[in-house]
């Protein structure tokens, strides 16, 4: 029990450590900011979420739009058990470790199991062929995100068997909204320059944006002596490196 308690604690304390971006991913489709065109309402990708019934997808899109945070929602509303690798570190022997995890899990207690597979692009030969039987019985449900165009870096086979999504750069509209909630979390506001500033240096990328804006008000914070803490264009500049 008193292990329970400091694991609570542990974890609690390091969220509130995260990164802005981390702390405001959405824990809700309504949540997202961006994408109307795959999460609006009726749109399909939404629609396959709501009815929990995802087959093997690719998330393709720029960094900063959403692809990990989508995966993140996924596990949250999915009956299905969520697992994550990152194809720059899991091996060969992690990916059968899970497919046997997966096989044992559907066996016991006919549950599926959808693979969130980070930056999918970089899994090699040796990594594909042991993952794309299960994909293809229907074992695993894979998502894959990728910055890179996968016609050319996703192996064919395994492309061939998943549902290509396109994610778009974030517009202004949606960077202001998501600038927005960050001042909220961090209890913080903004000069209308700064703001400005902050939409047009993220070009679309909505983490980069709340990183910038994460500085900013650091760098605010101190000199507002423990006053409101309201950025200027000047924070803006500085935590740009600009």
């Amino acid at each position: 029990m008193t292990g329970d308690l400091f694991t609570s604690a542990a974890s609690d304390r390091l969220a509130r450590r995260a990164p802005l971006a981390d702390r405001l991913r959405p824990t809700r489709l309504d949540d997202v900011v961006g994408q109307e065109h795959l999460l609006g309402p009726g749109r399909p990708l939404r629609r396959l979420i709501e009815a929990d019934r995802l087959s093997s997808v690719v998330l393709w899109g720029p960094p900063g739009t959403g692809k990990t945070s989508l995966a993140r929602l996924i596990a949250r509303v999915t009956a299905q058990e969520f697992a994550e690798l990152s194809a720059t570190s899991a091996s060969v022997k992690d990916v059968r470790e899970l497919v046997a995890a997966a096989e044992a899990r559907l066996g016991e207690r006919d549950v599926g199991t959808i693979l969130f597979l980070d930056e999918v692009h970089r899994f090699n030969k040796a990594q594909q062929d042991a993952l794309l039987p299960s994909v293809e019985s229907g074992l695993l449900v894979l998502i894959g995100a990728t910055t890179e165009n996968p016609y050319f870096e996703v192996n064919a086979p395994l492309l061939s068997r998943s549902t290509l999504f396109r994610l778009e750069p974030l517009d202004d509209a949606a960077v202001r909204r998501l600038l927005k909630r960050g001042l909220e979390a961090e209890g913080s506001t903004a000069d209308d320059d700064a703001l400005d500033l902050l939409v047009d240096r993220a070009a679309g990328d909505g983490r980069h944006a709340l990183t910038s804006l994460e500085v900013a008000v650091a760098l605010a914070s101190g000199r507002a002596s423990g006053g409101d803490v309201r950025l200027a264009c000047d924070d803006v500049e500085a935590a740009l490196g600009t």
